[in-house]
């Protein structure tokens, strides 16, 4: 039996979304989470009752690295910058391909969300990913290895890239793209990595995910991770993100019964921290 790592983004966006991904660590029916340290929704009382849900289930926290608008650094000197927010997504890599990310900056910021997640957690992240990918871009990714080894030596870190022959879209392929560069860099820096990754779509509005998810388990290997965006959607996520509704179903999804048997016919059980360092 094979074990994946399901892994729910977003932890601090919103109150609805922390409580949703809480009750499915409770229930345990996800491996871990990542959290946003810089958003609206994360503070201390938030850190505790992931950190007392977490340790129940034997579920995994990590930093999920937020990067992007339309939230703001903890560092005063992050540049660049519009209205005092990170830039949105396309302009983050176009500054990123373009050799206008500074390195410094970048490392600066990304130690000082490491050091607000043990500051919350009381230990450094079990692991590392980012929030719309933007670890991956080569910049930002040579920042956070040089981070990595100061401040959270012990973390591994989310490769996107798929298995061999696994069916994908064109955001899979360019995730691919980056990804080879990704784990390159952090081989070559003495840092784990997922050996494949799964749970892309395109969001669109009548996507179905229970059709969707039993696809994100073929080929994928022992030790593979499946990101997904399980929530609540209020106003208050609206305000923040485009990606609503479709976190319900999700959520929805993975308290239901649909989601234990298409693990069982995939021959699959979820990777619990313990398992990983055995």
């Amino acid at each position: 039996m094979k074990r994946i790592w399901l892994v729910a983004d977003d932890y601090g966006i919103t109150p609805a979304v922390n409580g949703a991904i809480r009750d499915l660590v409770a229930r345990g029916r996800l491996s871990a989470t990542s959290v946003m340290v810089v958003a609206p929704g994360f503070n201390a009382d938030e850190a505790r009752q992931l950190r007392g849900a977490a340790r129940e289930a034997r579920a995994a926290i990590g930093l999920h690295l937020t990067l992007t608008a339309p939230f703001a650094p903890l560092t005063r000197d992050y540049a660049p910058l519009a209205g005092g927010k990170f830039l949105p997504l396309g302009k983050t890599m176009a500054f990123a391909f373009l050799g206008r990310l500074d390195r410094l900056k970048l490392k600066a910021e990304i130690r000082a969300q490491i050091d607000a997640f043990a500051a919350a957690f009381g230990c450094s992240p079990d692991y590392i990913d980012g929030h719309q990918h933007a670890h991956l871009l080569p910049p930002v990714t040579d920042a956070l290895l040089d981070a990595v080894k100061e401040a959270a030596p012990g973390a591994w870190m989310r490769q996107c890239g798929r298995a061999a022959g696994a069916p994908g879209d064109r955001k899979a392929w360019v995730l691919d793209f980056l990804s080879r560069r990704f784990r390159a860099r952090a081989a070559a820096a003495g840092v784990a990595t997922n050996p494949a990754f799964a749970g892309t779509y395109g969001f669109a509005p009548g996507a179905d995910f229970a059709a969707l998810f039993p696809a994100f388990l073929e080929g994928l290997p022992d030790g593979g991770l499946v990101m997904c965006h399980p929530g609540i959607a209020d106003d208050a996520l609206r305000a923040l993100d485009p990606l609503t509704t479709l976190r319900e179903h999700e959520y929805a999804y993975f308290r239901g019964e649909a989601f234990p048997a298409a693990l069982a016919a995939a021959d699959a059980t979820l990777m619990r921290p313990d398992a990983a360092e055995a």
